[in-house]
């Protein structure tokens, strides 16, 4: 990657997982092992570290050996509580978040991102798949911790508005549509286990 810097990945299981019936997304197995493990073994040799941000089941996270933060908005405000948190809570020039409920994210997802930047002066990039984005697995300069805040402080909770208040732009994807499927039911869950 050219001119790689400071990244720390960040995996994203602090969610109420409401339409998997209040199941922890993270800790849903497919084939065999948990949904954040699967995030994690991909995700791990492409960043400098990898921390988790997670509100329940801290103990089972931890046994990974990954740090675990937690949000420090209450009420499960969303993703980018998360975000923020993760943010504030560590040193780090640039954080590469990705949903625990993505299995198949590809590994050259944080070189892509960075080099679809196309000037130094973007701070924020997420993954469009060649028919839609996905703002949840973003790459975000730590720069933007204080307009993050302040976006939420204002009651604002849409991830992709505040990426596109951020400056930032999507990076193409186009042809990898199936590694940026993501898990959100139980049906999901299943199709996702037979092609497994």
């Amino acid at each position: 990657m050219d001119n790689q810097p400071e990244v720390t990945g960040v995996i994203l299981a602090g969610g109420q997982g409401r339409r998997m019936h209040g199941k922890d997304k993270g800790l849903i197995a497919l084939a065999g092992k948990p949904l954040f493990l699967h995030v994690l073994t991909i995700l791990a040799p492409q960043v400098n570290k990898v921390v988790i941000s997670a509100n329940r089941n801290i103990d089972v996270y931890q046994q990974q050996g990954v740090q675990v933060i937690q949000d420090v908005l209450s009420d499960y405000p969303g993703p980018l509580a998360g975000m923020l948190s993760v943010m504030e809570g560590l040193e780090s020039n640039w954080f590469l978040f990705c949903p625990c409920d993505t299995p198949n994210i590809p590994p050259d997802l944080l070189s892509r991102l960075w080099n679809g930047r196309n000037t130094p002066a973007i701070k924020a990039v997420w993954v469009n798949d060649g028919e839609r984005d996905h703002p949840g697995i973003a790459l975000l300069h730590a720069s933007l911790k204080e307009p993050l805040r302040a976006y939420l402080a204002s009651g604002e909770r849409r991830v992709m508005q505040f990426l596109q208040y951020a400056g930032g732009h999507s990076v193409s994807f186009n042809g990898h549509k199936e590694a940026f499927a993501n898990i959100n039911t139980p049906d999901d869950l299943s199709r996702l286990q037979v092609n497994c």
